[in-house]
């Protein structure tokens, strides 16, 4: 019997339609959303100490490997689904956070604090579990390949506006990719940034929006 599961996420969505397009079958999306979530369990329960294998995985998502392999083509496959799957639920809730604040300083700090806070002790245990599973996947949380973080990169667009620059997406992407670089080597080093460390980041973050200009 299949494990009762969550309501399929944006990726799970995405990865069950081009499942089911392929194979002409009806949605898979309760398939794909009991797969991650089991990815994550085992990931979590195991640690660092050892790599999940497909057989824990498919044991707790209550299906077959025949099932997995729909799916998925590798484990690596699934971790990477598993990331983006964090990356999506992470900018969502944060955008909410977001929105409350009426400033675009405000933003940028809801959205610094968020990218630091993967260096807690709890959530770089997790991260790095994840990513210990994954030899494609070697470098910090949320920072797969470019598109993994385009969902984060995307919430800097209004704030960046707000401080009048005209080129928002580049300097989100320029932002994004130096912030969690450096939690990346946060992570790497089991460090977290000092409050000095966070607040240069904010005025970096800040002043690339700004290139030069007096704020607005």
């Amino acid at each position: 019997m299949e494990n009762a599961i969550a309501s399929p996420s944006g990726v799970a969505a995405r990865i069950a339609a081009r499942t089911a397009a392929e194979r002409r079958r009806p949605d898979y999306a309760s398939e794909v959303t009991a797969l991650i979530e089991a990815a994550r369990k085992v990931i979590d329960a195991s640690g660092t100490a050892a790599k999940a294998r497909v057989a824990d995985i498919v044991t707790v998502a209550g299906l077959s490997n025949d099932a997995f392999y729909r799916h998925f083509p590798s484990k690596d496959a699934l971790v990477a689904a598993l990331i983006e799957d964090g990356v999506e639920r992470v900018a969502a809730a944060l955008a909410r956070r977001m929105a409350k604040e009426p400033t675009a300083e405000g933003r940028i700090r809801q959205w610094l604090d968020a990218a630091l806070s993967q260096t807690d002790e709890t959530q770089a245990a997790s991260t790095s579990a994840i990513l210990s599973n994954s030899a494609n996947l070697n470098t910090g949380f949320p920072t797969g390949d470019h598109s993994a973080k385009r969902p984060l990169a995307e919430l800097l667009h209004e704030p960046f506006a707000m401080l009048g620059s005209s080129t928002c997406e580049l300097d989100a992407e320029l932002v994004t990719h130096a912030v969690y670089g450096r939690v990346s080597g946060h992570l790497r080093a089991g460090t977290r940034p000092t409050p000095d460390e966070a607040e240069r980041l904010l005025r970096f973050c800040v002043s690339t929006a700004l290139d030069g200009r007096p704020p607005v």
